[in-house]
C-alpha cells in the first residue's frame, strides 16, 4: 500500500502544481476510498483528525474525539482501558490508545443498539 500512497502522492502533486480551480488526477482504489472517506466526514461535520503514529492528547481532547465528557475519559483511565503517561503533572493518552478503544467498542455498541430496535418493536415504538 506505501508504494501505492507514494505514487498517488505524487501524481496529486504534479496535478496541484498545474494550476487551474479544477484538478484531475488518476489515483488508485485505495487511495481515493481514503478520500472519500475523509472527505464524506467533513460533509456530515465531522472533524478530522490526522495524526503520527505517537501521536497524543489531553483528556479534554480525548473526551471530544470520544464524544463523551472529561470525567469518563479519566474514569477509562483509571480503569486501563485507555493507556496515558504523566508529562509533569498532566496526563496524554496516545491517539492509537483511543482508536483501539473505540475499535473494541464498536462490536459492543452494536449489540446494545439491535437490543434496543428488538425492544422497541416489541413495545411497538418503532414504526
Amino acid at each position: 500500500m506505501t508504494e501505492l500512497l507514494a505514487r498517488d502522492v505524487e501524481a496529486v502533486h504534479r496535478a496541484l502544481d498545474a494550476g487551474g480551480d479544477e484538478v484531475q488526477v488518476s489515483l488508485s482504489r485505495e487511495t481515493a476510498e481514503l478520500l472519500a472517506r475523509v472527505v464524506d466526514a467533513r460533509a456530515r461535520g465531522q472533524q478530522v483528525l490526522l495524526t503520527r503514529g505517537h501521536a497524543e492528547v489531553t483528556p479534554s481532547e480525548a473526551a471530544e474525539l470520544l464524544g463523551m465528557s472529561r470525567p469518563q475519559v479519566r474514569k477509562l483511565m483509571d480503569q486501563g482501558v485507555l493507556d496515558f503517561r504523566m508529562v509533569g503533572a498532566h496526563h496524554r493518552i496516545r491517539v492509537s490508545s483511543i482508536r483501539a478503544f473505540l475499535d473494541a467498542e464498536r462490536p459492543r455498541r452494536r449489540a446494545a443498539l439491535e437490543d434496543l430496535a428488538g425492544l422497541q418493536n416489541e413495545l411497538g415504538l418503532a414504526e
